[in-house]
């Protein structure tokens, strides 16, 4: 049986951390032990980040340092929004440092950060919550489908 390595059309099934440049850890699957799935290609991470997976196979543990650009972007200033304070209530109270999902208008759900508070007028920022971070992504193969 020949190994099975990741190609643009396969199937990951992987563990990751994405660690900050402090070496604070942001997110990691091992935490629940729960593997990620990824299908190259679809979109769910970014270009870059899927050039890394190439090539690897079954096995392989890999570490990445990503720029921001690399990883979740820079912080856009369009996904910056003011929202009216009469649209929070009792169960979605606006106070700085919370995040708050709101519903799209296709039914999905975006979640925001709510960055200020003034008077009236609520700053609901958009940005993915690493945007602007160096990260590592720290990988570990499990399996891979072709």
């Amino acid at each position: 049986m020949s190994e099975q390595v990741i190609g643009s059309q396969s199937e990951v099934l992987f563990h990751f951390s994405i660690k900050l440049e402090d070496g604070s850890a942001a997110d990691s699957t091992k935490v629940h032990n729960k593997p990620a799935k990824l299908f190259m290609g679809d979109g769910s991470l970014t270009e870059n980040f899927e050039k890394c997976l190439l090539g690897l196979v079954v096995g392989d543990s890999k570490s990445f340092d990503l720029e921001p650009e690399d990883a979740f972007g820079q912080p856009n200033p369009d996904n910056i929004y003011y929202v009216d304070r009469s649209k929070f209530g009792a169960n979605t109270p606006a106070e700085v440092g919370s995040i708050i999902a709101f519903t799209q208008p296709d039914g999905t759900d975006l979640p925001g950060l709510v960055r200020e508070v003034a008077g009236d007028s609520v700053t609901v920022d958009f940005n993915h919550p690493l945007a602007g971070q160096k990260v590592t992504f720290e990988v570990d193969i499990l399996e891979v489908s072709n």
